[in-house]
């Protein structure tokens, strides 16, 4: 049974030989300061050919000169046999002269009956060059972050923000990053509003919705009404900043897009709108007449109006196009006024003019508006010192629930009723499909 014991302890000694002389990590044992042991992994770290280079040697002859107090105090704290020392980060000095940075336990231990220290130690290399990466990658990132043109800004789940890019404050006005950090966005110094103008609640936001769902959410535009009364429209997009964290933080990105939503609204003015007098042109009053024909419920047009000036050519061919154009631009305006707000009233071109009624008119109403707006017409036109007197004929044609008119024939009838209702000597050519000639154009 003897011959049995042993046989395993010395299996078990092969074993923890074998353990030690594998294992990544260095491992060397010293007793009164010399090196009496150094496992292959040490050999390597301290760059010698074998442990014959090593082994005899003063321990402190490779460790760096600032990592030797430390060392001794650690050593001189193990009083007792298998007492270890806490992990510690040191410099070792290689055969080569360079450095390695590691970290070490020691243990009080007994080697061939004697007091010695066994100490295990981890080569930090690898680890201090992925830091050292990583921080470059933060650097580089946060330089990349703070020279965007985007706004970006990182909120924790409770709706703080923690930390807020240049361009951010720029969009919203505000210099100084120490008054946005730690700030809720419900007490930022700026009113959040929609797509369509319309104050935004927080909880609205499309931020507060990926915190509480991880979705990703981009291309949504809202706009900020900055304390310093400017109002920017932005393009943003919001998304988890670590989304397989439950408890990540958003960040919300968005450009600022004022001037290009400007320039956007005007072409799209300029595309509905006559050039020459500011009303709606052809094309918007055809779609609006298009949208009330097609309303199921209550009808937001009852009635077109077709209005046309009577002798507008003699103006332009005696007086010029130059004060044909001013009398237009009059006209147009005594229109406007004359109207409601919630009517539309728009140039089909030349000297014609469509008008839109918004909800239901009686018809006493009607006939009193149409002398209201012939008397508006006939008023005396003072254009570059000439007087100049302009009378309307209006056709009227009424639209009706289930109208099942196209906005072209609805404009039709109302064009004919314009035409009945011109005197006699006004009138030029033919009622019927094909429309009498229109060359009175101004502009």
């Amino acid at each position: 049974m003897g011959e049995d014991r042993l046989s395993a302890a010395e299996q078990l000694a092969q074993r923890y030989r074998s353990l030690v002389e594998h294992t990544p990590d260095g491992i060397c044992v010293h007793e009164r300061g010399t090196i009496v042991y150094v496992n292959p992994a040490m050999v390597r770290m301290l760059a010698a050919s074998g442990p014959e280079e090593l082994v005899g040697r003063p321990l402190i002859q490779f460790v760096h000169p600032d990592s030797v107090p430390g060392m001794l105090d650690r050593i001189s704290r193990l009083t007792r046999a298998g007492a270890a020392s806490p992990p510690a980060e040191m410099k070792l000095t290689r055969l080569d002269g360079t450095h390695v940075p590691v970290e070490t336990v020691s243990v009080l231990t007994v080697w061939h009956d004697q007091a010695a220290y066994q100490v295990v130690i981890h080569d930090l290399t690898a680890q201090r060059a992925a830091e050292a990466a990583q921080r470059r990658a933060e650097q580089h990132f946060t330089t990349v972050v703070s020279q965007l043109e985007e706004g970006v800004t990182v909120i924790d789940r409770d709706g703080r923000i923690e930390s807020v890019n240049p361009a951010a404050r720029r969009i919203f006005g505000i210099e100084d990053a120490g008054d946005l950090t730690g700030v809720t966005i419900v007490d930022l110094p700026l009113t959040l509003l929609d797509a369509n103008a319309q104050p935004m609640p927080t909880s609205r936001h499309p931020v507060a919705r990926t915190l509480a769902t991880g979705e990703t959410i981009t291309g949504y535009v809202f706009g900020v009404d900055r304390s310093d009364g400017q109002r920017r429209w932005l393009s943003g997009s919001s998304r988890l900043l670590n989304p397989g964290d439950p408890d990540s933080s958003a960040v919300s990105s968005f450009a600022d897009i004022t001037e290009f939503r400007a320039s956007r609204r005007h072409l799209e003015y300029q595309a509905t709108h006559d050039s020459l007098t500011g009303l709606a042109n052809r094309s918007l009053i055809l779609s609006q007449l298009a949208g009330a024909l097609a309303a199921s419920e209550d009808q937001p047009v009852s009635v077109v109006m077709f209005i046309d000036l009577d002798g507008f050519k003699a103006i332009n061919d005696t007086l010029g196009h130059a004060i044909g154009d001013t009398v237009l631009q009059i006209v147009a305006q005594r229109l406007q006024r004359a109207l409601r707000g919630d009517d539309i009233v728009g140039r089909l071109g030349g000297d014609e003019f469509l008008v839109l009624l918004s909800g239901r008119t009686r018809q006493a109403d009607l006939d009193a508006l149409v002398m209201r707006l012939q008397s508006t017409m006939a008023e005396p036109i003072v254009a570059r010192g000439h007087r100049i007197e302009v009378n309307a004929s209006i056709g009227v044609t009424a639209l009706h629930p289930g109208d099942r008119r196209t906005p072209e024939a609805v404009l039709h009838d109302a064009d004919v009723a314009m035409y009945r209702a011109k005197p006699t000597g006004h009138r030029e050519g033919t009622i019927g499909a094909a429309r009498r000639p229109n060359n009175t154009h101004a502009s």
